[in-house]
């Protein structure tokens, strides 16, 4: 985190506190009253935002969003739905691990933990094949339910694992997930045991069926758009920067009068409901919920996505959710049946061994290459 972006961050509130310095012991001329123009000056804050997001705009992004956008109108059913939605769902919930480890240095193996709670919680209070304990609410109420739920239940374990660090926050989080897994199979009041619940259908708005392919795709892109944006925009926000303060050094920040606890539970809060609407997402992608699906295998696999495409960029999520998807699904055409999940691993190994920043790190590397071979000599070299 640099200096310019921690003043720019910061200065709203320096500003602030120089005006009541200046109320204390100087004299302050009042400004004319200029009403007619009141409206310009309240909006040139937003039109200035507006200008740095749009120069924030380069090539690659708009090729990307032209694609993702017509993807379905080229492919097929099934990579619309098996590769495409389901690869957007995974990296929404890969990117609230992205979010807590890249930005707040918190690792957290919870985050699928979150992720089915919400679908659960989904199950329970709308509809499902058991009708003995699904309360049969409507589907945007139990969402609502569904989701807040699902963000205090996420608060509630970084609370109670935010006073570690390291290894030791690893070790919680993974026990809180353990510990549900085992909960929702031995439950069969409220979660059904091993069986869980099925026919989880998404709903019909406006006579659009999101179970169609397509619909659904644009649906789960829909979110995964509005995720990615507003981890862009909350990073570079002053919470974001003070989270990022905090990882770096929590202890100069809490000299500052940061209160580092309660910044890394609203981080937790936060990642938790990007999952939790990842989670929803899959429950609507599968039809169904099952202990199965809050596994120890479940939790790993979130933590090799937000490896595979990069813990420091927001993007690696989704990166790392396609190709996992990719080889989930074809990595059986190269290996027997039994031995597909070793050319994952492989992979995964390779990758973090040539470039512990992910494929990212891999790409970002190639293009400073590239661009140091093409770049003559003595540009860039400063003259006196």
């Amino acid at each position: 985190m640099s200096a310019a972006r921690w003043r720019r961050a910061m200065g709203g509130s320096a500003g602030a506190a120089a005006a009541a310095r200046g109320g204390r012991g100087s004299a302050v001329v009042p400004m004319p009253s200029l009403p007619l123009g009141a409206g310009a000056a309240a909006s040139a804050p937003a039109m200035a935002w507006w200008r740095r997001a749009l120069a924030a705009i380069r090539l690659r992004h708009l090729l990307v969003l032209v694609f993702v956008v017509g993807y379905p109108f080229v492919a097929t059913p099934f990579f619309t739905f098996q590769i495409g939605a389901q690869s957007l769902a995974l990296g929404l919930i890969a990117l609230s691990l992205t979010f807590l480890g890249g930005y707040g240095g918190m690792v957290s193996l919870a985050q699928m933990t979150v992720a089915g709670f919400a679908a659960y919680m989904l199950a329970i209070f709308g509809s499902s094949s058991n009708l003995a304990i699904s309360l049969g609410w409507p589907w945007w109420l139990a969402l609502v339910v569904a989701l807040a739920l699902a963000t205090v239940v996420a608060a509630a374990i970084g609370w109670l694992s935010v006073r570690t660090e390291g290894i030791y926050t690893i070790m919680i989080t993974l026990a809180v997930g353990v510990a549900f897994f085992y909960l929702a199979q031995q439950n069969y009041t409220v979660f059904n045991g091993f069986q869980g619940f099925s026919r989880i259908a998404p709903p019909t708005v406006f006579g659009l069926d999101l179970h169609e392919p397509m619909p659904f795709y644009f649906l789960v892109l829909a979110c995964a758009l509005a995720g990615y944006f507003f981890v862009k925009h909350l990073v570079r926000a002053p919470f974001g920067i003070a989270l990022q303060g905090i990882r770096d050094n929590p202890r100069r920040m809490q000299a500052l009068g940061f209160d580092v606890t309660a910044h890394r539970v609203a981080a937790y809060a936060v990642a938790g409901l990007l999952a939790a609407v990842g989670g929803v997402l899959m429950v609507w992608y599968n039809g169904r919920i099952s202990p199965g699906t809050v596994g120890v295998g479940a939790m790993i696999n979130i933590l090799i996505i937000a490896v595979l495409g990069g813990m420091k960029h927001p993007i690696g999520a989704f990166v790392g959710a396609i190709v996992f998807v990719l080889l989930q699904n074809f990595a059986i055409d190269l290996v027997d049946r039994e031995r597909f999940n070793l050319v994952i691993g492989g992979v995964f190994l390779a990758i973090v061994l040539f470039s512990p920043d992910g494929l990212l790190g891999l790409w970002q590397g190639l293009r400073h290459r590239l661009g140091a071979s093409f770049t003559p000599r003595g540009r860039g070299r400063i003259h006196r």
